[in-house]
């Protein structure tokens, strides 16, 4: 959420913004909105002032003003409260503003590839795609998954769902030997803490909700390691606070209508762990930076080689002020794959969670900077395995930094 004040006094940077992430925004109404509130607040300051003169005088001729007056005070009162509530639900459907360094564009065609590690692998022969692999060694099986839950959905069986389970056991030793500190969350959540990641309003056709309690499952574990410290004021030194957790992520995928209907690319359900790191305001772009390293590193012990790129204005994420995502090569497939976003959305998700600081004892407190990055994604990792490791007779052979999990150097 941005700051109305900052919207204010910078209406036209904001309308800028949103206009070059090809995003709307009721800029309009807000600007209208705030301006009566302002002019109804002063009415209502002054409307005070005289009651309280009329009650000293206590004359019986003021009797009838001061009761005109009390009607008036109700009356702004009311119409304060609505403007409230409406400001309220206009804000939440403003986007992040995007940081200088982001590359302007206007389309996903324009983001830049910023680096890349390692080079896609020559295998001598005709890589097949994961979906006939995973079905000829049977460690994945469409039919069934379809059996019990529809389209998009899937099992791993044996040595499948061991690579799985490797995968996201070798992330999380990792990420913890590198600083963070690993949570297990819920896979549900209250409405406001999916309002407050920001994925609420404007995303909710692409969540799973359960009307009777009102919960959300979560599509990622942003959302509830944004509502971890929600509401709270953090002491003096505590910054900052580096979160792993491993979570499955659940989407309708609606957005993605027809794309991808083969194998497990796109799924309404997969497999996560989730970086996530709460910083002083003055840091936050330095931690980012420090985040994708961290990311980078999985992928190297993985062997698997990827590219980093910088998102343009028109493809940055809802919350997003800059965001990396990193891509490896799929040689079944034949194109890169996104398997992790990492983004620093500054104070727009600390404002509408209300996440402060004090940067010194008796400081006046202050919103926290907050990061997010999937450290990796699951299912695609398993695809850029299965397809880059493939053997000629249909085997996959196990990345050394797996096989202490696997307990084996092949699947066949």
């Amino acid at each position: 959420m941005l700051d109305l004040k900052y919207i204010r006094e910078n209406a036209e940077i904001v309308r800028t913004a949103i206009a070059g992430r090809k995003d709307s925004a009721p800029l309009d109404e807000i600007i209208a909105l705030d301006t009566e509130r302002r002019d109804k607040l002063a009415q209502l300051e002054e409307k005070r002032r005289a009651r309280k003169e009329i009650a000293r005088a206590s004359q019986q001729e003021a009797a009838e003003e001061g009761r005109l007056l009390r009607e008036a005070i109700k009356t702004l009162e009311d119409r304060l409260r609505d403007i409230d509530e409406q400001l309220g639900e206009y804000l939440l459907q403003v986007p992040n503003i995007p940081q200088p360094s982001v590359p302007h564009g206007t389309s996903e065609e324009d983001n830049v590839i910023t680096r890349s590690w390692g080079e896609p692998k020559d295998l001598g022969f005709p890589a097949k795609p994961h979906w006939e692999l995973g079905e000829k060694l049977g460690i994945i099986d469409f039919e069934r998954g379809v059996k019990l839950s529809g389209t998009r959905f899937y099992v791993l069986k044996g040595l499948g769902a061991r690579m799985q389970r490797a995968v996201i056991a070798l992330m999380l030793d990792l990420h913890t030997q590198a600083g963070y500190t690993e949570v297990y969350l819920p896979f549900m959540v209250k409405r406001e803490v999916m309002t407050a990641s920001g994925n609420l309003p404007k995303f909710a056709d692409n969540l799973y909700h359960e009307d009777t309690d009102d919960m959300w499952f979560v599509p990622t574990a942003e959302v509830p390691l944004t509502g971890l410290h929600a509401g709270e004021i953090l002491p003096p030194g505590s910054l900052p606070l580096h979160y792993a957790a491993y979570t499955a992520c659940f989407r309708r995928e609606k957005m993605s209508a027809g794309k991808d209907t083969r194998g497990i690319k796109r799924g309404h359900q997969f497999d996560k762990v989730e970086l996530y790191k709460l910083t002083e305001p003055a840091n936050s772009n330095d931690e980012h930076e420090a985040m994708v390293a961290d990311v980078e590193r999985v992928l190297q012990r993985l062997e698997l080689p990827y590219r980093l790129k910088a998102l343009c204005t028109a493809d940055l994420g809802f919350a997003s002020s800059k965001t990396y995502d990193l891509e490896v090569w799929a040689p079944g497939c034949g194109e890169w794959l996104e398997v992790s976003s990492c983004s620093n959305c500054l104070d727009f998700q600390a404002r509408r969670a209300g996440i402060r600081y004090r940067p010194a004892e008796g400081a006046k407190a202050e919103y926290v900077h907050t990061l997010n990055g999937s450290g990796l994604a699951l299912p695609r990792i398993m695809i850029a395995l299965m397809e880059n490791f493939q053997q000629s007779n249909g085997a996959i052979s196990i990345p050394a930094a797996l096989q202490q999990f696997m307990g084996t150097t092949i699947i066949a």
